[in-house]
């Protein structure tokens, strides 16, 4: 296909990119820290803001902090197009990581979508709906604690007060986060209008598993999410001395926390889903001192919806047993992608491709999924992780298999905005 002959300049634009982020919050580990509403992440919304202005695409803020690149040749504005009838097709990210997360989680998905804008204009590819790339804030929820917070906000699924009370591990509020970073915490809430400029979402992400390895495949797509959540445990117990306190006189919050840990490795394993505890604050933190409270956060995904409401169910009860309180913070049922769209996708991909493109399912939450459950049209795009590994710095992609993600986003925005036409009359909407 044309847009995957062509495209040189769009590559190098991609290298380009890549390299600028390489060093923008990486740690000791070689994994990155780049967390919400920091000085990281002022330096990436900068970045964003200078290859959008770069491209000459319009860049907006909605009311959360998400950016959008806006590109628009057609008559009037954006705003124009839409009452017409010609809602964006929508593609991007996220910027931000979890701690000592790798690379390519959320930036492969944003330096693609600019690279695949860059390949269609190369092409001669003429829109005839509004495209726009998109970097969503605070995807992770490595601060704050709720992930997907950007779009979640957006969209209305998370309470803007709520949101504007999370504190970080120092006891920053959101609010004061955002206060800091020159946004009035007032502005925070949902964003119908912007919402309502778009027709459809496709979001590029790096696989975060290993099943296009297998497949031996470069590129997938989506399928659904499955069903995932997040809850709070707060164990009690009565600080006292390591040395000194008989073990029946002990009130040690820790062993609650223990049970946890080792109840979510065996009842998920029952049930077929997945469970991890993966953060703990431990009261008062001293290596001699009995812990006196201790908080552990589950985290919970399976396939089989069920089965992870009944894996949390049995793990909360073990949990009230040894006398904890369990808040549950987060939980998005099975999301699944729109499918047509996703059909259409995979119909594109498979016309000049050498391997067809596989359709998968996946355990991780992302900003696609909470605009498919808002009602937006929405898919994604998966890139060959020949490590397997994901949230960590061993996360990788090759070189030809990013280029190739490009050239199959490029190749998917283009059948979406022109009905597969470089010049002409394409579909009226962006989710046709």
């Amino acid at each position: 296909m044309s847009a995957r002959r062509s495209g040189s300049g769009s590559l190098a634009a991609f290298d380009a990119m890549w390299s600028d982020l390489e060093s923008v919050g990486q740690a000791r580990s070689g994994g990155y820290r780049r967390f919400a509403w920091t000085a990281e992440d002022h330096t990436l919304r900068e970045w964003f803001a200078g290859e959008c202005a770069r491209r000459g695409l319009e860049l907006t803020t909605d009311r959360v902090g998400n950016q959008w690149g806006w590109w628009w040749d057609g008559p009037g504005t954006v705003d124009d197009a839409v009452a017409a009838g010609r809602r964006a097709v929508v593609t991007g990210s996220h910027l931000d990581s979890v701690p000592d997360g790798g690379a390519f989680d959320g930036p492969l998905g944003v330096v693609s979508a600019l690279a695949a804008v860059d390949r269609l204009r190369e092409a001669g590819v003429r829109p005839q709906v509004p495209v726009a790339v998109t970097n969503f804030v605070d995807e992770e929820g490595a601060r704050f604690g709720i992930a997907c917070a950007g779009s979640r906000v957006l969209t209305g699924q998370l309470d803007p007060a709520r949101a504007l009370a999370l504190t970080d591990a120092d006891g920053t509020t959101y609010a004061e986060a955002l206060r800091a970073a020159g946004r009035d915490p007032d502005d925070l809430g949902p964003d119908p209008q912007t919402l309502a400029r778009v027709g459809a979402f496709v979001e590029l992400h790096v696989e975060q598993g290993r099943a296009l390895v297998d497949l031996g495949a470069p590129v997938a797509v989506a399928s659904d999410i499955w069903p995932h959540g997040r809850w709070r445990f707060d164990f009690p117990g009565e600080a006292n001395h390591a040395g000194t306190t008989r073990l029946q006189d002990r009130r040690d919050a820790m062993l609650g926390y223990a049970d946890l840990v080792l109840g979510a490795r065996h009842v998920a394993t029952q049930r077929g889903c997945v469970a991890t505890v993966g953060k703990v604050h431990v009261t008062p933190g001293g290596v001699n001192a009995i812990p006196s409270h201790v908080t552990g956060w589950l985290d919970a995904r399976g396939a089989d919806e069920e089965q992870v409401v009944a894996t949390v169910a049995e793990l909360t009860a073990r949990g009230e047993e040894m006398g904890a309180t369990v808040t549950r913070e987060s939980w998005t049922p099975t999301t699944r992608f729109d499918q047509g769209l996703s059909e259409r996708l995979r119909r594109v991909l498979d016309r000049d491709a050498e391997v067809s493109a596989p359709v998968l399912g996946t355990g991780a939450g992302h900003d696609a999924g909470i605009l498919a459950t808002a009602g937006v049209p929405s898919t994604m795009l998966f890139v060959r992780n020949p490590t397997g590994v994901s949230h960590s710095p061993a996360e990788h992609a090759e070189a030809a298999d990013c280029h190739a993600g490009v050239a199959a986003l490029a190749d998917c925005l283009r059948d979406l905005t022109t009905g597969g036409a470089t010049t002409g009359d394409g579909p009226q909407d962006g989710a046709a």
